[in-house]
């Protein structure tokens, strides 16, 4: 038995540890963490385990509260945590969604090697930077319109393209085809729509990036041709999420999670916790409006992936098609989805809440693109700045154990302003000179915030999640250029 914090942490084996549901009289179910020994010492660094520990009090929560191994603390709700509830008679939790609905990430490959890439790597930045607009409150150039968003709202990543921004085959290679079904925009408040309309095809900032990367090792060949991925290709990782639109529907929803928690004289043990039952209006109406957000922030990655497709266009005179420029996939991370799912021998329906995690289905599964389903469902895991980022394929492993979830990123170890105040913007930017990384930021205090020093070591994290069973690694991402807001 280990102690941290007074919480008592048993491990279960060399990846896994459990918080017994006894530990607290407020606990319905344990809480299940996946991690080594690394990892499970600096996640007791924060309130991690308190709040993993306050959600399994959560009404009908099936089996176990989870937490993957970059989760670190967030708004009641840990980052990196899963829990799923029954889809009938269950409950739904904004806070167990997080503020950037579907903040994800998406892969594009090319047929460049290293070599081709490198002596246009300045410019190539340069231009980039330049057409995918980055930044706090940072406004597309495409003109959107109220009308356009509306639409976007119910069609996901499938409107872009019908305006012009890509292709249909990108959509095979979105998480949900790019668009959530069951999406009505009248949900979503006219603050939230007036916030997106000039956001729509933009980055953002935090810890939101567009990073340009050669494929390093190759640790599964078979699954990685399957990916279309090989040694020293150059890639595009695109790390955004749902931008204010996201946000003000998850502040909205809150307001109105909470009037109905005193309504129905509910006690919760963290305010930041509320929820509503699945058959009731509000929780209907989050689900629908949470909807919009997901399609929103699909949309926003293709309409980047079109930016970043021009700006390769620009550089290397040829036609993205020429390049190779296709889509690997995209994935969400700040989610809740119904899936079904055997517990105990009995396939359940669930409403899956994923909040910096990411969906790891199995070989098999039908909701995976046919051309990966015999290899399993990508799993794309960005790194912290400077540092490797991970392609992982889902195992049967998570489905058995964690709803068919991953982690999705290192993982803070540091909050911003504790990295603002303790790491020198000019160590991080030595570091990244020294191994060649070119570098644009528009806000410098970033620098310090996304140090590759404010985060956990990734390669322990995708170790602790391979592991555990629950993704084989396929392919390792090196940076060598990165845009940030």
């Amino acid at each position: 038995m280990m102690e941290g914090k007074e919480i008592k942490i048993e491990k279960m084996g060399n990846f896994e540890w459990q918080i017994d549901a006894s530990q607290e009289k407020s606990m319905n179910v344990p809480v299940k963490i996946f991690a080594n020994d690394y990892i499970i010492d600096n996640i007791q660094r924060d309130r991690t385990l308190k709040q993993a520990i306050n959600a399994a009090g959560l009404p009908t929560m099936v089996k176990n509260m989870l937490i993957m191994p970059d989760g670190h603390e967030g708004y009641g709700f840990p980052v990196g945590g899963v829990a799923a509830f029954p889809a009938s008679n269950g409950i739904v939790s904004p806070g167990a969604i997080g503020f950037d609905i579907n903040c994800g990430v998406r892969l594009i490959r090319t047929n460049l090697s290293f070599a081709e890439v490198k002596p246009k790597l300045d410019s190539l930045m340069d231009t980039l930077f330049n057409m995918v607009p980055s930044g706090v409150g940072s406004k597309a150039a495409k003109g959107f319109t109220r009308s356009d968003l509306e639409k976007v709202a119910v069609e996901g990543a499938a409107q872009a393209i019908k305006q012009g921004f890509g292709v249909e085959e990108d959509l095979e290679r979105t998480e949900e085809n790019g668009c959530m079904k069951g999406a009505d925009p009248d949900r979503v408040s006219d603050l939230a729509k007036k916030r997106g309309v000039p956001q729509l095809g933009t980055l953002g900032a935090g810890n939101h990036f567009l990073e340009v990367q050669r494929v390093g090792k190759v640790l599964d060949e078979k699954t990685a041709k399957a990916f279309g991925l090989y040694e020293d290709q150059v890639v595009v990782m695109v790390h955004s999420g749902s931008r204010g639109y996201g946000h003000q529907v998850c502040s909205d929803y809150l307001k109105v999670l909470n009037d109905y928690n005193a309504k129905n004289n509910i006690k919760l043990v963290d305010p930041e916790l509320s929820y509503a039952h699945t058959e009731s209006k509000e929780a209907e109406d989050y689900l629908k409006a949470m909807k919009c957000a997901v399609n929103f922030a699909f949309a926003n990655r293709q309409v980047m992936m079109d930016s970043i497709r021009k700006s390769f266009e620009k550089v290397f005179l040829k036609s993205w098609d020429e390049l190779g420029m296709h889509l690997v996939y995209d994935v969400a991370h700040n989610i809740a989805k119904e899936e079904e799912h055997d517990v105990d021998g009995k396939r359940m329906k669930l409403i899956v809440h994923r909040k910096g995690a990411t969906r790891a289905f199995a070989p098999g599964r039908a909701e995976i693109p046919r051309i990966y389903r015999d290899y399993g469902q990508p799993v794309l895991i960005p790194g912290s700045m400077g540092t490797s980022s991970y392609v992982l394929a889902g195992l049967e492993g998570a489905m058995k154990q964690s709803f068919g979830s991953s982690c999705h990123g290192s993982g803070r170890l540091m909050s911003r302003h504790q990295a603002i105040r303790e790491i020198p913007a000019a160590k991080t930017l030595g570091s990244m000179r020294d191994k060649d990384i070119e570098l644009r930021v528009r806000d410098r205090k970033l620098v310090s915030e996304e140090s590759e020093l404010a985060y956990k070591n990734v390669d322990d994290v995708v170790a602790s999640v391979a592991g555990a069973g629950i993704t084989k690694i396929v392919a390792q991402l090196l940076p060598i250029g990165v845009a940030k807001g």
